[in-house]
């Protein structure tokens, strides 16, 4: 008999395991995600740049340019593994109503809307760079696992919030 205070994995234990192996997957795809490469950029038929998310980043560091650098490290590094590690602490550990790990549950539900800004922000950079009339771009595998790994974070938050608020 499992009471409310278990783990939700204790609780549900068969989607428990899912949600586990899924943001693990998530995970492992947000890694490959950010290293693999997003874009290739051609400029003039003969200067091609490929670019991964952890180059830009790098760059932008190289480059001092602070405000992009914290910008696009958090949102698209720092935010998504605390996301992931966290909800697998809530799916593991015994979890009460209004606790602290039901009150992170919150704020990663009410942050959701941004776990896509990054993704956002690569598809503005896809856009601008397409108008212009000297450069081509050709998108990599990496910006679909990097999508993928934040639409799949935000579909098992909505999960794992769903069963935490279920009454058994």
């Amino acid at each position: 008999m499992t009471n409310q205070n278990d783990s939700l994995i204790r609780r549900f234990t068969y989607q428990g395991i899912a949600i586990n192996i899924l943001l693990l997957c998530s995970l492992i795809a947000l890694v490959i995600g950010v290293t693999a490469p997003l874009l290739t950029l051609q400029k003039l038929y003969f200067i091609e740049n490929t670019i991964s998310l952890i180059s830009t980043i790098q760059t932008l560091y190289t480059d001092k340019e602070w405000g992009l650098f914290i910008i696009i490290a958090v949102f698209s590094l720092c935010i998504p593994v605390i996301k992931i590690v966290s909800l697998l602490l809530i799916t593991n550990v015994d979890y009460q109503r209004h606790s602290f790990l039901d009150k992170l549950l919150s704020l990663i539900e009410t942050l959701g809307k941004w776990s896509m800004l990054d993704v956002f922000v690569v598809a503005l950079l896809l856009v601008s760079l397409k108008l212009g009339a000297l450069a081509n771009v050709k998108v990599h595998y990496g910006l679909y696992i990097f999508a993928f790994s934040a639409i799949l974070t935000m579909i098992l938050s909505f999960w794992i919030h769903h069963l935490a608020h279920k009454r058994q």
